[in-house]
């Protein structure tokens, strides 16, 4: 890539790390004009690189989606015991959500490509296996479910904000820690609530 090249991306990513700065503090009442200024750019300059606050959107939506793929891929998920590799995930996931969820709430979940989805779960699905194997988790659950358990208590953590309530960091201990204890082994018989009858006896 030329030299000119380096600078135009250099440019690119200062306005796009402002906006998220920006929409994370204030919110839906973030003008172009409000970005140019933070990233230290004139107006020219913005509508040069995006010609619109849509395709600022666009583009700052598609940022999230590679920014959260590089953390996992990162975080060596597959080099750690699985209850820190769930520490690692819940604390990535609560730090995106600190960044880019007021993005999410004005523009909406962007549509994530296939592949983009594939690279996202991958890393992930990798860990739920291994902890199957290893004897992490609990046995009357397969590591899909129990991943799928995992991505609704995460959700449900994000749709509260818990990261705003309680800092990220205490956020990411949460969710990890009642997951853990749910999804654990070391659980008394008396808890399979999976094979229990209900108390209708239905």
């Amino acid at each position: 890539m030329t030299r000119n090249g380096h600078l135009r991306d250099r440019v690119a990513v200062a306005i796009l790390d402002a906006a998220a700065m920006l929409l994370a503090r204030r919110g839906e009442s973030v003008s172009m004009a409000d970005v140019a200024a933070a990233a230290g750019v004139g107006r020219t300059t913005l509508y040069r690189h995006f010609p619109s606050r849509e395709t600022l959107l666009d583009a700052l939506s598609q940022e999230a989606c590679a920014e959260l793929i590089g953390k996992l891929a990162d975080a060596g998920l597959d080099c750690v015991a699985v209850p820190e590799g769930v520490a690692r995930v819940s604390r990535i996931a609560m730090g995106q959500a600190a960044k880019y969820q007021a993005l999410m709430r004005i523009h909406g979940k962007p549509a994530v490509p296939d592949e983009t989805a594939r690279q996202l779960m991958a890393p992930l699905t990798a860990l739920f296996v291994r902890g199957s194997a290893d004897g992490t988790w609990r046995t009357d659950l397969g590591p899909d479910t129990l991943l799928d358990l995992y991505s609704a208590l995460l959700q449900g953590a994000l749709g509260q904000a818990l990261h705003a309530k309680l800092g990220v960091e205490p956020a990411a201990a949460a969710v990890t820690s009642v997951f853990m204890h749910g999804a654990g082994t070391r659980r008394p018989a008396s808890d399979d609530l999976v094979n229990s009858p209900s108390p209708t006896g239905s």
